[in-house]
């Protein structure tokens, strides 16, 4: 099962590299286009799609503008079930796009793997209304297999301007084991993992082109002194 692991990853991640290219292009000129404009990139997701947040953002190589709309009901630090409820319940969206304070020109990034609850949903509703654009990544095989539980009976997939496919299967898990019905091996995470990488480092190519400097945080484990990070939080995260 050891070697299956592995092969079942490289899988995942070599047909997200041969098909998700455009789309992963697009997205990340997108998130360009609105920093050199001057506006906002924020990052959501619910239950472990939570992590593309954590992925995304205060990381050491990665985009230091990012905006995470990451509340605890969203992950599983206090309940390992309560931000499966808090995904269905609808409002809670646009709660926090009002909040976070969503407008025109902004990019919300949006992850759900299965892309059918109220809160991706009714979040990539929102962020259309407020003139935002919309990128979703999400398992398009698991949401076109699966229906909706928003009110609106549609998917994250039929909201976003760009879709990026995290080319995994209906319920994620994807590994059959002797003697156990349930399947294992959850793809999204390693899928998502590199999806994100792939937009962060394009986003500061694209950057870079335009003529500015792309801010990114570096490692405090490193040489680096904490003040390095602590003033690019200052400077871009409306959290500090």
């Amino acid at each position: 099962m050891y070697q299956k692991v592995f092969e079942a990853g490289y899988v995942v991640v070599k047909k997200i590299q041969e098909t998700q290219e455009d789309a992963i292009k697009q997205s990340a000129r997108l998130i360009a286009d609105a920093y050199v404009s001057n506006h906002t990139f924020f990052v959501s997701g619910s239950g472990h799609s939570h992590t593309v947040s954590e992925e995304f953002y205060g990381r050491a190589g990665g985009l230091a503008f990012t905006v995470p709309i990451l509340t605890s009901e969203l992950t599983m630090t206090e309940h390992p079930t309560k931000s499966s409820y808090i995904e269905k319940l609808s409002g809670y969206a646009e709660i926090l796009c009002e909040l976070y304070h969503i407008q025109k020109g902004d990019v919300v990034l949006i992850a759900s793997n299965s892309g059918r609850n109220a809160y991706p949903v009714e979040l990539a509703q929102c962020a259309k209304e407020k003139g935002a654009k919309v990128v979703a990544i999400t398992s398009v095989a698991h949401s076109s297999a699966t229906t909706s539980r928003a009110k609106s009976k549609q998917k994250l997939m039929d909201i976003a301007d760009v879709v990026i496919d995290n080319c995994g299967v209906l319920g994620d898990a994807c590994l059959k084991m002797e003697g156990m019905d349930t399947l294992m091996m959850p793809t999204s995470s390693i899928a998502n993992a590199f999806i994100v990488q792939a937009v962060s480092v394009l986003s500061a190519q694209y950057i870079m082109e335009a003529g500015k400097e792309a801010p990114v945080f570096v490692s405090l484990n490193g040489h680096a002194d904490q003040s390095v990070n602590d003033e690019l939080y200052r400077k871009y995260t409306r959290l500090y």
